[in-house]
């Protein structure tokens, strides 16, 4: 099962500069490590404040990928943040973590249609 919905996203970078959408695609693979690594530590040491920025900024850049999956475990791990809850987030971690390194794959495909 596909995490990105692949003919959105085409539909919505179709109008793009090849180099733009290859840049996008690239900062993100590039970034993804420690963007997770930072908000498994925001986990680790119940920082909220950080969870809740964290996972706002990565679930903004997920919904450029149109995968709605892993953009949902985003938004319900900034919920957490935001009202302080831990109940689960080592769970949803996981979830985003392995939702996410599906979401690299597809995009290391999708990068075919741009180079």
């Amino acid at each position: 099962m596909s995490i990105i919905n692949k003919d959105q996203f085409l539909q919505n970078f179709q109008y793009f500069d090849k180099e733009v959408v290859l840049e996008i695609i690239n900062i993100f693979i590039d970034e993804y490590p420690t963007r997770m690594q930072t908000i498994k530590k925001n986990i680790d040491e119940l920082d909220f404040e950080q969870l809740r920025f964290n996972a706002h900024s990565i679930k903004g850049v997920i919904a450029n990928f149109v995968a709605p999956e892993p953009q949902e475990l985003a938004r319900s791990m900034e919920m957490k943040g935001t009202h302080k809850e831990d109940e689960g987030l080592e769970n949803m971690y996981i979830a985003l973590k392995e939702k996410t390194d599906a979401m690299v794959e597809e995009l290391k495909e999708l990068k075919k249609n741009f180079e």
